[in-house]
């Protein structure tokens, strides 16, 4: 007599209940703890970007000893050292440029700017302790430029940027005072399982990494693990997998650092994420180009324009918003036109890459607005208009395009410059979920101890749109905030 399709489902059920359980207590029991750890640490910090190395020198100098920093690639600074680098914060001296700020206000900016996605808590933690955060570093040795600006994506004139050049300058300032405390950095130290004392429950305990030669090495780690590796922007599948629209986009990241694995390794033990699909993408090389040329970081000194020769958005937009109107035009290209003094107001960094763009075909300069258009393949005639109108309307303070009056400046000043700006996968919002303490969370809302997480890897910060220069105040903030949390034996 056949099984009654009631009696088959229940004993179906029956059988994957406890497979389900089979499998649940085989992964409990799968914890890759070695019989013998290799050594012995009080703070392993996986990856040497800002949010690494910001978190070694602040346990460092608070008397936390022992420190252990883990880069897998050959040299320090990850995506930090090729960033922008402005730092957002209220600060006493914008007053000094007739600029009202407060963290109040910037925090209501970035939830508002983030679509209300992001955690109030974090949010507040950021914005009421990044300009104690910038003190900070500028008593390491950063240097930061007089004037304050809106860098592009911002939304708000409290952008700090760097004297020198790019994020490198934040790199190279905090791996010398890591050192100078005692910090061991080791390059070429891939990390590969992160080790709890059970897969779902429990502390976790330390790392395996691999090294230069091949060799798999355990690192107890005695008071917290903590996860400083980026976001997973230059993963093709993991960012398409969340955003389909992103797989053939080229990236603005260092290509071998955000590759998200780190990421996977907390989920893997149990940690929970928000946000996965928050993806931002800012100007980059288009598609089919490699040099990433840079003339839009600083909005006030600059107009975007088609191969039409015509603007499609106010340059001082949201970054979202810029990335879905640069993605609806023909190529999915737009061109930055600067005038000569626009481009002398670039960092070292930028201006270097904007001539190299001159040798390869993804930059331009000519005397006359018509000549670099004709150079570019842009309409001639609509782009000398173009900029007729803009410089009428920054005379007037008043942008038909929409700019806001503080970010006007005519461009007039010949040589003038053309750059392309397409659109490359820039930084994921999305990640682990942390508590203000930066302690991971997992999917039951409870802590992960010895376990931490700060920069591009969380979740729950930037929401659904990171504001440009807010991403260089995270990392920072938050690890200088885990080096007192880790301090005080959180």
């Amino acid at each position: 007599m056949g099984l009654s399709r009631r009696v088959f489902m229940g004993a179906s059920l029956s059988v994957a209940t406890a497979s389900v359980m089979a499998v649940t207590n085989v992964a409990e029991a799968s914890a890759n703890k070695p019989q013998k750890w290799d050594k012995t640490v009080n703070v392993v910090i996986i990856g040497s970007g800002g949010a690494g190395l910001a978190t070694a020198v602040s346990a460092a100098e608070r008397g936390v000893k022992d420190i252990l920093v883990l880069e897998k690639l050959a040299f320090l600074g990850g995506n930090t050292a090729i960033a922008t680098g402005a730092f957002n914060t209220a600060d006493p001296k914008q007053k000094e440029q007739g600029i009202e700020d407060s963290p109040e206000l910037h925090a209501q900016q970035t939830l508002k700017g983030g679509d209300f996605r992001g955690n109030p808590d974090l949010v507040n933690t950021l914005t009421h302790n990044s300009y104690d955060t910038l003190k900070w570093l500028e008593s390491k040795g950063v240097k930061f430029q007089p004037k304050i600006l809106q860098v592009y994506g911002a939304l708000w004139p409290r952008s700090h940027a760097t004297a020198a050049s790019k994020g490198s300058d934040y790199v190279r300032v905090l791996s010398e005072e890591a050192k100078k405390l005692g910090v061991t950095i080791q390059t070429q130290g891939k990390v590969v399982d992160i080790i709890r004392e059970n897969q779902l429950s429990g502390r976790v305990l330390g790392v395996e990494y691999v090294d230069k030669n091949g060799k798999h090495v355990f690192v107890r780690a005695l008071k917290a693990v903590v996860a400083c590796p980026g976001g997973f922007a230059a993963n093709r599948e993991m960012r398409s997998m969340h955003d389909p629209r992103l797989y053939n986009l080229t990236t603005t990241n260092n290509p071998a650092a955000s590759t998200g694995e780190v990421l996977v390794m907390m989920q893997d033990i149990g940690a929970d994420v928000t946000g996965m699909d928050h993806i931002q993408c800012n100007p980059g090389c288009p598609p089919g180009r490699k040099l990433r040329v840079n003339m839009f970081s600083w909005p006030q000194n600059m107009i975007m324009v088609g191969f039409d020769g015509k603007r499609f958005i106010a340059e001082d937009s949201r970054r979202d918003q810029m990335r879905d109107a640069i993605l609806a035009l023909p190529k999915q290209t737009a061109f930055c036109i600067q005038d000569d003094y626009g481009q002398s107001l670039n960092n070292v960094g930028h201006q270097k890459d904007n001539l190299k763009g001159l040798e390869t075909g993804d930059a331009w300069r000519a005397d006359t607005l018509e000549e670099l258009a004709k150079k570019a393949g842009i309409d001639p005639a609509n782009l000398v208009k173009t900029v007729e109108e803009y410089n009428k309307g920054c005379e007037a303070g008043h942008d038909a395009g929409g700019k806001k009056p503080n970010n006007l400046r005519k461009i007039e000043k010949a040589p003038f410059w053309a750059g392309y700006a397409g659109m490359s996968v820039h930084h994921t919002m999305g990640g682990v979920v942390i508590n203000t303490d930066t302690q991971v969370i997992d999917r039951h809302g409870q802590v992960i101890p010895g376990l931490h997480a700060v920069g591009e890897v969380t979740g729950g910060i930037h929401g659904s749109n990171r504001l440009g220069g807010n991403a260089i105040a995270d990392i920072f903030t938050f690890g200088r905030l885990t080096g007192i949390a880790i301090a005080n034996g959180k």
